[in-house]
């Protein structure tokens, strides 16, 4: 017998069906997966295909920025300053729920409550085919071709680790 998904998972699969990704299901896991670490183990993949959503804001006008990182990836606040083009910095809790409607550890790539005008996705993320993202809580995740993140998100790839060279 097959349990029916949290509701906030369920959104995400509906978010999905919607933009067309009709081969991602969303999937609940005995085990935790809030952190890369552990979404790789209970998924047995490698760290790297595990989508880090991370949510930022604008410092001067607090706008959501989103960062979509491979798991083991240190993004660098600067270099997302310099794409978004002001300072930015981390968001706590609250405004991570209000943006998105879901609590850190559960973030989904999309789906969200609210547009977020700044999205970019992690260049390293491209190297799998396939990667692993949250799919609104923290023990539910689903499975898409990595090339799909651009088009469902509508995100800029970019390297989220080192400024571009002049």
């Amino acid at each position: 017998m097959t349990h029916p998904l949290p509701k906030s998972a369920q959104s995400v699969q509906n978010a999905l069906e919607q933009k067309g990704v009709l081969d991602a299901h969303v999937m609940q896991l005995d085990a935790s997966t809030r952190t890369a670490v552990e979404a790789s183990q209970a998924l047995q993949c490698q760290v790297g295909q595990i989508v880090k959503s991370l949510i930022f804001k604008t410092s001067t006008t607090h706008e959501p920025v989103l960062v979509l990182a491979s798991g083991p990836t240190r993004v660098n606040e600067k270099v997302i300053a310099h794409h978004v083009g002001q300072p930015i910095e981390k968001a706590d809790a609250d405004f991570v729920r209000q943006v998105t409607g879901f609590a850190i550890g559960g973030v989904p790539p999309l789906g969200h409550m609210q547009t977020i005008p700044h999205i970019f996705i992690d260049v390293d993320l491209l190297s799998y085919e396939a990667v692993w993202a949250a799919a609104g809580t923290p023990n539910t995740v689903f499975r898409m071709e990595s090339t799909a993140l651009q088009s469902i998100t509508e995100g800029t790839l970019i390297n989220v680790e080192n400024l571009p060279s002049c």
